[in-house]
């Protein structure tokens, strides 16, 4: 009888080992660990606060290398008071990626978090506050200092502040998310590593460079991407890729120099006249776009991927109230339209700001494409100049000379962004499903899942270079006016994104 007790008691000891070393049990109420990590927040909400605070309160526009080091260090320091090995990851030039590590004994899984620091630049004067002044807003819009705000804080009061929402809360928000495991005594389930980019606002010009330089340190299973907003109706949300980008400005010529329009009206080109035909020939009203072979390219969506976009919330008729508008373009709900390429009129100039009575010598558009799988921008620039050059246009990439404006017709100088291509991650994976189903549970919901998300993110260099899983669970609000003045982060975003990442460190091992 003794024996077999002594048995029993050391099965129960080596079991309890075991979980400590590897996770949670399978059989964890996801419910519970929530409501252990929902009560840690509760008792630390100012606290929680002050460390976003803290961090909002430091510049970080790319281009300025000082405060991009003052971020560096600040997030260096953050992490290494949890426990986390770090270190920074440099290219030849170029701002420092924050590398961070966390390795569990027995975990099976290692999974990479990027989020990144730096900031879109800030015009102070477009600002209900300083941009680097972090205040908090009642729903009236009413200014709460920090020092005077009481527990519980309001839910629906926001933070102000440049990169309150794009990106820096989330980075807090999984720091946080570490401490509440630690004090709730939850083991981390993963291997933990993390990856703070400093110039994705500055189309991270070094990225591929310093993801090729320590591929070996960055090896995982997966990275979780934390940036971007979550649904409009509120709802989770966990996208599988994101749009590519490039995009040209064209330039149409006229006379050399400005002709007055009553003596040489219906007589010289007017490049005004002629940008706006060209313009027309490549997108209709309805968006769709109007160049040979462009949607031939466009990757067809998996049935998994018909699915989670029919299980989508229609949001439609609520987003044209809020906008303003009577109609939308096309046929199919804002996510469907997601998955097709867009080609969006960016700027047209000509003339100066005031109207003259004039024929202009130029007229210019900026033009940006977003790209779904497979089109690329090589194949894009392919098609687009195709096209151009079947409405008459001579193309040139460099001003034109005078010869050439007098043998030409129709002359259109093209100036090509580098831009990138699009990528999508496979929402059949193992770890794919294992995301969407532990953010569901911690959400106590159903959540929304995209195949590619509206944005664009050079995600192409993580899978070229490092061959993994890439997955979006972002946690931000939809309305936050990121890159734009006045950014702000929703209070109940920052408390659920807390929830969502303590239950994807927690169980994402299992």
């Amino acid at each position: 009888m003794k024996v077999a007790m002594l048995r029993t008691r050391w099965c129960v000891l080596l079991s309890a080992l075991l979980t400590a070393s590897a996770g949670l049990p399978k059989d964890t109420d996801p419910q519970a660990l929530v409501a252990k990590v929902r009560n840690y927040r509760m008792q630390n909400e100012l606290r929680i606060l002050h460390e976003l605070f803290e961090l909002l309160a430091i510049p970080n526009v790319a281009s300025n290398q000082t405060d991009i080091r003052r971020n560096a260090e600040h997030l260096r320091a953050l992490l290494e008071k949890r426990g986390v090995r770090t270190q920074l990851l440099r290219a030849e030039r170029g701002s420092p990626a924050v590398y961070g590590e966390k390795r569990v004994p027995g975990a099976t899984r290692t999974v990479v978090f990027y989020m990144h620091y730096d900031g879109q630049p800030v015009n102070p004067e477009n600002w209900l506050s300083p941009p680097w002044r972090p205040i908090v807003r009642d729903t009236a819009g009413q200014a709460i200092e920090l020092e005077q705000l009481q527990t519980p804080v309001h839910p629906e009061w926001r933070v102000y502040a440049r990169s309150a929402s794009d990106d820096k809360s989330p980075i807090v928000a999984v720091l946080t998310a570490l401490d509440a495991l630690e004090a709730a005594g939850i083991p981390l389930s993963i291997n933990l590593k993390f990856f703070l980019e400093g110039e994705e606002e500055a189309g991270s010009p070094n990225l591929g460079a310093i993801l090729s330089k320590y591929a070996d340190l960055l090896e995982a299973d997966a990275w979780i991407f934390c940036d971007g907003p979550v649904h409009q109706t509120r709802r989770k949300k966990v996208s599988f890729g994101a749009r590519g980008i490039t995009g040209m400005r064209l330039t149409v010529y006229g006379p050399i120099r400005p002709l007055h329009s009553g003596h040489y009206g219906n007589w010289a080109p007017n490049p005004i006249a002629l940008l706006v035909h060209l313009l027309a020939s490549m997108r209709d009203p309805d968006g769709q776009i109007l160049i040979d072979g462009i949607y031939d390219a466009v990757r067809p969506l998996t049935e998994s991927e018909k699915r989670a976009l029919a299980e989508a919330p229609d949001i439609d008729a609520l987003l044209r109230r809020e906008l303003g508008l009577a109609w939308s373009e096309g046929s199919g709900r804002l996510e469907e339209r997601l998955m097709l390429p867009a080609l969006n009129f960016r700027n047209i100039a000509a003339g100066g700001a005031a109207a003259r009575n004039a024929i202009q010598t130029e007229a210019t558009a900026v033009l940006g494409f977003r790209l779904v799988p497979d089109l690329t921008p090589e194949l894009v620039r392919q098609l687009t100049e195709a096209h151009i050059r079947k409405q008459g246009f001579h193309i040139v990439y460099d001003p034109p000379d005078l010869e050439t404006r007098r043998s030409k017709q129709k002359i259109v100088k093209l100036q090509w962004g580098k831009g990138y291509p699009p990528f999508r991650t496979s929402m059949d994976l193992p770890i794919a499903q294992a995301v969407v189903r532990i953010v569901e549970e911690a959400a106590g919901e159903p959540i929304v899942k995209l195949p590619t998300s509206g944005g664009s993110l050079p995600l192409y260099i993580f899978d070229q270079t490092l061959h993994v899983p890439l997955i979006m669970v972002p946690m931000v609000n939809h309305d936050n006016n990121q890159h734009a003045e006045n950014e702000n982060l929703r209070i109940r975003n920052l408390w659920d994104g807390i929830e969502i990442y303590a239950s994807l460190l927690a169980r994402l091992g299992e």
